[in-house]
This record gives structure tokens, sequence and C-alpha cells, in this order.
């Protein structure tokens, strides 16, 4: 797969993997804030597909933004953010990362890219140190 594309096989969407993403892991390295976004990541095992890709969440939720309005143009930013930015994590290990917007007004577009940044190199260095 090439490309700034983002594939349907890149989007998390597994309840018991959303639910062990966020119950298991007391692990701090698997946990990172970059004011507007905050991260949470586990190294995931193998798919039975065979794909290798980062597969990502993200959460804007309702307590923070009340307006659907909101909520999603924050969603298509931090998207957009995620996806011309991918290329920062490790193509050959396989991750599944959560996304959540934690501030409670709209953000420039600017302000969540780098904030995007530099959680994806948070999230490479951690994996490139755990092998």
């Amino acid at each position: 797969m090439k490309g700034n594309r983002l594939y349907k096989a890149e989007k998390l969407r597994s309840k018991t993997v959303i639910e062990r993403l966020f119950m298991g892991g007391e692990d701090e390295s698997q946990r990172a804030i970059s004011f507007p976004l905050r991260a949470v990541w586990v190294r995931s095992e193998s798919r039975p597909d065979g794909v290798t890709l980062p597969r990502f969440l993200i959460m804007i939720p309702k307590k923070r933004l009340r307006h659907a309005v909101d909520r999603v143009k924050m969603r298509r930013r931090v998207r957009e953010a995620y996806r011309l930015n991918k290329s920062l994590l490790p193509t050959d290990g396989s991750v599944e990362i959560a996304f959540v917007y934690v501030d409670n007004c709209l953000r420039k577009y600017s302000d969540v890219e780098s904030s995007m940044i530099k959680l994806l190199n948070k999230i490479n260095k951690s994996l490139c140190c755990s092998c």
C-alpha cells in the first residue's frame, strides 16, 4: 500500500482490541500527551489478514465539544494530520493507536499537526526501544 491514502485496513474497529487498548497496559511508555491530543498505543499481535500496518482510532468526546459540527471538524483535522505524517511510524511493526482530543474548544490545524508529529515521534521511539 502506497502513498498518503488511508486504507480501511488502517482503521481500528475491533471492540475487543479497543477494550484491550484502554484497559490493558499500566506501562507509562504506552501513553503520551501533547496538547490538544493524547495518544494510547499498544503493540499488536499478528493479524489473521497478514497486514502489518499501524491501525488508529480518533476520539473526540462529546463532553469536550458539545456540537456535532465541531466534533466532525476536529476529527477531520486530526485524521488529516495523521494521514500526512503517518510515515513517521515504522511500517514493519503493527501497532494500535488511539488519539483522544482533550481540549474544550476548536484548535487550528497547525496546532493539531504539531501535536500529532510529537506524538508519532514518541510512539516511534517507544516501538524502536522495545524491540
